[in-house]
Order: C-alpha cells, then structure tokens, then sequence
C-alpha cells in the first residue's frame, strides 16, 4: 500500500483578490502550505485558511516567500544571509501565532517559489532558513526539494527533512525544476501528472524533458492550488494512488511524511 504526504500551497488570497479553491481542495489534501503575508495572503486570509485547515485534520505549515507580492514571490531578488533569517523567522512566527490561537500549532515550514527555488542550489541561503526556523522551533519538519540544498541544510542543522516531490511540474536532468519562464514548465495534463507522480511513488524517479530518469525520494507530494484545475488533478491524483494500492482511497497520513510503500 503506498501511503504519501500530499501538500498543497493555500491562504494566497489578500484582500478584495481571491487566488484558488482551498475549501475544496483541503478535502483531499493532508498538508497544508500557508502563505505568511510576503508573496500573498493577508491575516484574515491566514487565519481562516488555518481554521479551514485544522477543521479537516490537516496539518498546517508556514510557506514563507519574497516580499514580493506584485511578482508573487516568483521573481529571484538578491537577497542576503541575514535578510533570508529575519524574512523567514518574521513570517513562521505570524503564522505560528494564529496557528496557536486556534488550539494546535505549526508542523512544518516550506519556503515558496523564487526562494524555495534559489535555496535549493544555493547552501548558504538554505542554511540560512534553515537557521530561522531551527531557532523558531526544533522540532518542526523541513520541507524541500528531493535532494537539493535545503535538504542537506536541513541535515546540518537537526532538522526533520521532508522530501518534496510535485505533481504538476517538470523536472530538469539536475533534479530542478524547469524554469516557469521556460515552455512545459507546468503540467497541465492530469494524465501527463499522473503517470509522473506514480513513477516518483512507486519507483523513486522521475523523468526530465530530457527523457533522463532522475532518482528521487518523495516523502511529500505537491500540487499547487493556484493553477487552474487544481481541484481536479488532486482528485485523480488520489484515484490513482488507490488504484496503485488497491484502497478504495489513497491513504493519507494527517500529518506525518513518511513514505511506506
């Protein structure tokens, strides 16, 4: 029976502009990556996507990102050691307080976009938010890219390292990311994902637009609420995990990120 974290990137509405179908979605999703007010969401958005959240028994996590809310925090920004800490540390303490102030509290934190991605080639950077949430809270689980920096930064620190795989984008032969600036970044067919996500649950490897399989350890799966037909990818995501496992549902752990196939 394959049994994995899935994750989706929630709460990135802010004010009057309204971003995914997070009530929808935190029905089939066991991890919840809320944003912290950098890259999107405001405190009313935070606080009601934790309660939305904690009401299904989905684990809650920090996704803090650039300050960069009109390029969504997917713009690369020259950013130093010490800015990476105090943006980070600055952004999982607000989430962690409304987290708290509804009766639970933070599981884990996974940077967002532009940052999650420069950290994951960058040991310096990664260290840095690994410090920053290290010195928030130990025992909080580390969320980042299979086998980039962030998690061997992770490591270094003592930090419970969650291996993240995604369900809706394409890989490179290093075991990146396609750039979104580049064609096919984003998988936009469900079956295209699908078949991509049982070879990285199943079989511990992916394969890039080069046609190279690339190994991979998936303790956690992500699909991003912010593309359209989010709903329905996440759906026939679980569909095919329960296929795989002969379930009548994929199971889902709520919380935990260990992978037991």
């Amino acid at each position: 029976m394959a049994r994995i974290d899935l994750n989706c990137d929630m709460g990135e509405s802010f004010g009057a502009w309204r971003m995914g179908n997070d009530q929808a979605i935190l029905d089939h999703v066991s991890s919840a990556n809320v944003a912290c007010g950098f890259h999107a969401g405001d405190p009313r958005t935070m606080r009601d996507t934790v309660r939305m959240a904690l009401a299904r028994g989905v684990a809650v996590g920090a996704h803090p990102g650039l300050p960069d809310l009109q390029g969504f925090g997917r713009r690369t920004m020259a950013i130093s050691r010490d800015e990476a800490y105090e943006a980070v540390l600055y952004q999982v303490g607000a989430l962690a307080g409304f987290v708290r102030a509804q009766g639970s509290r933070l599981r884990f934190v996974k940077a967002h976009g532009a940052l999650y991605n420069m950290a994951a080639k960058d040991a310096a950077l990664s260290d840095a938010i690994a410090a920053a949430v290290g010195d928030f809270d130990p025992t909080l689980g580390f969320v980042g890219l299979a086998g980039s920096e962030l998690l061997r930064a992770a490591q270094r620190r003592g930090l419970r390292a969650v291996s993240e795989v995604f369900a809706d984008r394409s890989y490179q032969d290093d075991g990146t990311l396609t750039p979104r600036s580049q064609p096919g970044a984003m998988i936009e067919d469900v079956e295209v994902s699908v078949a991509q996500v049982l070879g990285m649950v199943l079989e511990g490897r992916v394969r890039a637009v080069s046609g190279r399989e690339v190994p991979v350890q998936a303790d956690s799966l992500c699909i991003h609420g912010d593309q359209p037909g989010a709903l329905a990818f996440v759906r026939r995501i679980r569909e095919a995990l329960a296929q795989a496992s002969g379930a009548a549902r994929a199971p889902l752990p709520r919380p935990a990120y260990r992978l037991d196939v």
